[in-house]
């Protein structure tokens, strides 16, 4: 397992992949930048960098991308939550992204449906980063692209295998002789994947951060879980700290537990270890570890926390 030390990353530490996935050569997303911050992930490139490599039931990871730069669309099995760490964000869902869409400020969350295809684009006026937590330790095992995206990737040199690893011919790389290339949902198989409106998807897979300010003002508010804003099982629970809401008196963690700060400077002690972390940083506390996190100095101060749980990662939770 690795140290105390080694579990904490910080955003300007970050290491990009360019190549994560199929689209990585397609116009308009070309310029995307994949984070496995926090397990294994769902790139499927072998050049992802992995920061911690710990299992801990769910994946952290991140997407920089610069303006007007989009994901393309895909579908996961898992989780898939995001939070807006810098920028503005135009998230859109459906096969081809015209089911319904909505915009992302900074500290608004988004648990996407699982099932469902998604994808989302930096609409900001300058670099942007959003954090994601994925279900499972394999993150539910990669993910589905649309059909037409793989096409447009083929087009532009990038070929998906069957074992799910990328392939670039642009640097001489073709499929192996015993690997057939990812086949193309039919359309009897695309039937599975819903066209959800709208109204389905705001106000109840999504929370604002202002929403989230007031909620935590004096207790934590819990974001995603069975009694959540957000109601789901995902496999980890997602809570909101402000200042009147931090942790000074010092918590041993039962399982494993990552914290995000949003907005300000948090101290942020894990056994006797103790470092200022700000948005964009992640620490990873292991159980059995005490840990307290409160802000450094005056102003506005958020953070996220992430709790593993029994809950099986799996499809989207309902009552």
């Amino acid at each position: 397992m690795s140290t105390i030390e080694q579990r904490i990353v910080r955003y300007g530490e970050l290491k990009p992949c360019k190549t994560a996935f199929i689209d990585a050569h397609t116009p308009g997303s070309d310029l995307k930048e994949n984070f496995t911050i926090i397990g294994g992930g769902v790139s499927e490139s072998p050049d992802q960098h992995v920061h911690i490599s710990d299992k801990i039931g769910f994946n952290i990871g991140a997407a920089g991308q610069p303006p007007k730069c989009r994901n393309s669309l895909h579908s996961h099995t898992t989780a898939e939550v995001f939070f807006v760490a810098k920028g503005r964000w135009r998230f859109f869902w459906g096969l081809h992204g015209t089911a319904g869409e909505f915009t992302a400020e900074e500290g608004d969350i988004f648990n996407i449906p699982t099932g469902i295809f998604r994808g989302f684009e930096n609409i900001g006026t300058d670099y942007g980063m959003i954090m994601a937590v994925l279900g499972g330790d394999d993150a539910g095992g990669g993910v589905t692209w649309a059909p037409h995206v793989i096409q447009d990737a083929q087009a532009h040199g990038l070929m998906l295998g069957e074992n799910g690893v990328l392939y670039d011919s642009k640097k001489g790389q073709e499929l192996p002789h015993n690997v057939g290339p990812m086949p193309l949902l039919s359309e009897e198989e695309l039937k599975a994947y819903p066209e959800v409106p709208v109204d389905a998807v705001i106000g109840t897979y999504v929370a604002r951060y202002w929403d989230l300010m007031a909620l935590g003002a004096n207790k934590p508010a819990v974001v995603i879980g069975e009694n959540g804003l957000i109601k789901d099982k995902p496999g980890f629970e997602v809570d909101f700290l402000t200042r009147g809401s931090a942790v000074t008196t010092p918590i041993k963690a039962e399982k494993p537990v990552v914290l995000m700060p949003m907005r300000g400077h948090w101290r942020i002690r894990i056994n006797d270890v103790e470092v200022v972390l700000s948005n964009g940083d992640t620490a990873l506390v292991m159980p059995g570890e005490t840990y307290g996190a409160e802000p450094s100095m005056t102003g506005e101060a958020s953070l996220y926390r992430i709790t593993a749980t029994d809950d099986p990662a799996g499809t989207t939770w309902t009552r």
